[in-house]
């Protein structure tokens, strides 16, 4: 019986997928800018997630390898924000994955993602709340899967915890387009001693009305990006941001809509004007990221310019993410 065993383990594939939920920020710390988190009041304040009953803080694990950060609001279901470390890419193809959960969140004591349907789902968004929502959204990356460097990298931005209701237009659109400016920005600037490495989070703001989809998962009203990395040929920092109405609308906030980068003090400013605070902060390890902004001038390009940068950026998406 044990030799048939071990038979059969030889040939079966062990491809054990974690998204492990962790009390403290250093845990997953190397996806973040000088290892600090984003300052979001009320939510992350000092490296300290505020309400943990609440906000989870998640490192999202895949073949026993940590690939980003994830902290994930479980009354509203969509994450606050993913944060990841880009690199050279070295797979293009997009992986043929189902979608998974954080089996943790519902109540599992199982640390490994799974795809299927939880007993409980009040605490996340399933692959249901999405299926046929007849609503016209998507379920939408915040960690976008073309900016994974490897195979497994790309792999493990498909877990529920890291996407959002993202109206099918802008998502396949408008943000998509972002999304490549920003890949092909980070591959040409990016660079510290011939390595493509630079820092990158991206969030979401919950609607104010709770407008839910299927009663269940918050819609946000907007999507925003950021930055930030060190040129070693420059001998400087250089960042940027976007962020976007999450609406079908052919018009986008300014910084989409011209075709140009916006600062990330601009998107700081933002932040706090939507939350009515004063003290956000995308990247508090690094006041240069605030202060630099020479990508900001220098990639203020015509349409022309742009699209045909972004033709180099990635495949476009497939119909029914």
């Amino acid at each position: 019986m044990m030799k048939w065993f071990l038979f059969l383990a030889a040939f079966l594939p062990i491809t054990p997928t974690m998204a492990e939920v962790v009390n403290s920020v250093s845990n997953c710390s190397e996806f973040l800018l000088e290892g600090s988190p984003p300052q979001i009041p009320g939510i992350i304040e000092n490296g300290v997630i505020k309400d943990q009953n609440r906000y989870k803080l998640i490192c999202q694990t895949f073949n026993n390898k940590r690939r980003f950060l994830t902290v994930y609001d479980t009354t509203n279901k969509i994450p606050v924000f993913s944060a990841y470390k880009f690199k050279k890419i070295t797979a293009e193809e997009r992986p043929n994955i189902p979608w998974m959960i954080k089996s943790q969140l519902s109540g599992d004591a199982e640390i490994n993602m799974k795809n299927y349907k939880p007993t409980k789902d009040d605490k996340q968004a399933t692959d249901g709340c999405y299926k046929q929502n007849n609503q016209g959204y998507d379920r939408g990356h915040l960690y976008p899967v073309f900016h994974g460097p490897e195979v497994d990298d790309k792999k493990s931005t498909y877990t529920l915890t890291n996407v959002v209701p993202q109206a099918k237009n802008f998502n396949r659109g408008r943000w998509r387009v972002m999304e490549a400016r920003v890949k092909n920005l980070m591959e040409k600037y990016c660079i510290n001693n011939s390595v493509i490495e630079g820092f990158v989070v991206v969030g979401a703001l919950p609607s104010a009305d709770k407008f839910l989809l299927r009663g269940k998962v918050n819609i946000p009203d907007k999507l925003w990006s950021a930055f930030c990395c060190y040129s070693s040929t420059k001998n400087k920092w250089l960042a940027g941001a976007h962020w976007d109405k999450n609406t079908n609308e052919s018009e986008g906030c300014l910084p989409i809509k011209r075709g140009e980068l916006s600062s990330v003090r601009e998107l700081n400013q933002e932040l706090n004007k939507e939350l009515k605070t004063t003290s956000v902060n995308v990247f508090p390890g690094q006041n240069e990221c605030l202060n630099n902004d020479e990508l900001v001038k220098t990639f203020g390009k015509r349409p022309k310019e742009i699209k045909k940068e972004e033709n180099k950026g990635g495949k476009r998406r497939k119909i029914g993410r």
